[in-house]
């Protein structure tokens, strides 16, 4: 009776990974395949059980970051990820207290905040992206005027 509970073990967890394809169930369903390879030579459960966590937690450890660093490789970057880092002319006051703002930038109109609370940018200023907070660009003046400990 093993064989076949570690059998459908198996398939439910490669089921589950093509469902979610988060490399996330296979480490295990490979546990349970060694396990189904164990209970039809042995009928000792607890003998499977151990083979099952064994297996599942070395193919965890030393495949999942290979995986992991293949997968990832062919993500790219989204458009907004790639905003950051780069220049754009203001082209209406940035006032966080005001809640004004917007930059030109690659041709778009985007709205934009101060990265540091009370600085206000006026219009025409270059500024550098720093981050992407929801819609709104947070941005710096280009040019270094402020000093390191004001920028934190």
């Amino acid at each position: 009776m093993y064989p076949q509970i570690w059998l459908v073990i198996f398939v439910i967890l490669v089921i589950a990974e093509v469902l979610t394809m988060g490399l996330t169930t296979i480490w295990f369903a490979l546990g349970a395949l060694a396990s189904f390879a164990v209970s039809l030579f042995s009928s000792q459960l607890w003998l499977q059980i151990v083979v099952f966590l064994v297996v599942s937690l070395i193919v965890l450890i030393f495949y999942r970051p290979l995986a992991v660093k293949y997968v990832n490789s062919r993500s790219e970057k989204t458009n907004i990820d790639e905003l950051i880092g780069k220049e754009g002319r203001v082209t209406e006051k940035i006032d966080n207290f005001g809640q004004t703002g917007r930059i030109l930038l690659n041709g778009m109109d985007w709205a934009a905040r101060a990265k540091v609370d009370g600085i206000v940018i006026e219009a025409d200023t270059i500024v550098r992206v720093k981050e992407v907070k929801g819609v709104k660009l947070i941005v710096e003046p280009a040019l270094d005027i402020y000093t390191k400990e004001e920028q934190l």
